[in-house]
This record gives C-alpha cells, structure tokens and sequence, in this order.
C-alpha cells in the first residue's frame, strides 16, 4: 500500500481518494475486507485517529459498510461505485480544463492533442 500525500489537502481525505482510485481501477473490489483503522494507521504511518477519521467518511459516503465485530468492506451498491469512478474522472477534467482554459486554444485542437496524447500513452503501457 502506497499513498503519496500532498501537503494541500487533509490526510483523511487522501487516504479516501486513495480508495476511491483503487475501487475505480478494480485493485479493491465490492465486497473485500479491508485494514482495520488500526492496521491501515501501522501500513501508511498516520495516526490512528486520522484514520478512523478516513473510514468514518468512507461509510458516511457508502464505500465502506462495517458490522460490529467484523471488518470494514468495500460496498456492493454498484449505484456508488459507478458514481466512484465519475466522480474521479470529472474531477481530473475540471482540474485539466481550469488549467489550460487560460492559454486560449480552441476545443477541438486540444481534443485532437489529448486523444493522441491518451492514445501514446496508452500504446507505451502495452509495448
């Protein structure tokens, strides 16, 4: 488990970006246990309050379920798992376009310059 933090935004909320990035990519899937808050705090070096502070946002949002006496899981909702990976997505495009919307270039240039983008980058990985 690698979780690189920034110094912008709390911790807590890193670590559920975390998550969310490895429920979209399917590295954590419904239904999986996960670390305990205990666990979790020893493997990435954070407080332990940070993170039952982390799971408390993640069952708050629906990532996670826990049952007394048993360990946290990732949800089976496909309703919030779906929203997961739309909300990563659109929060990376509206990161990317307030970016680039000063520079001025017109949409379709930058659409042509990111489909070739996306589409080298993803021939690298396969080669």
């Amino acid at each position: 488990m690698n979780v690189n933090f920034n110094n912008r935004d709390p911790v807590y909320l890193q670590v559920v970006r975390y998550f969310k990035e490895k429920i979209a990519i399917g590295e954590l899937v419904p239904g999986e246990e996960i670390l305990s808050r205990r666990e979790l705090a020893n493997r990435i070096n954070i407080n332990p309050n940070t993170a039952q502070r982390a799971y408390k946002e993640m069952e708050e949002q629906g990532l996670i379920h826990t049952e007394r006496n048993h360990p946290s899981k990732i949800t089976t909702d496909e309703k919030i798992l779906g929203k997961v990976r739309e909300e990563l997505l659109v929060e990376a495009v509206e990161t990317f376009v307030t970016s680039v919307r000063s520079i001025n270039v017109p949409v379709d240039e930058l659409l042509n310059l990111v489909r070739t983008k996306y589409t080298d980058n993803n021939d690298d990985k396969g080669a």
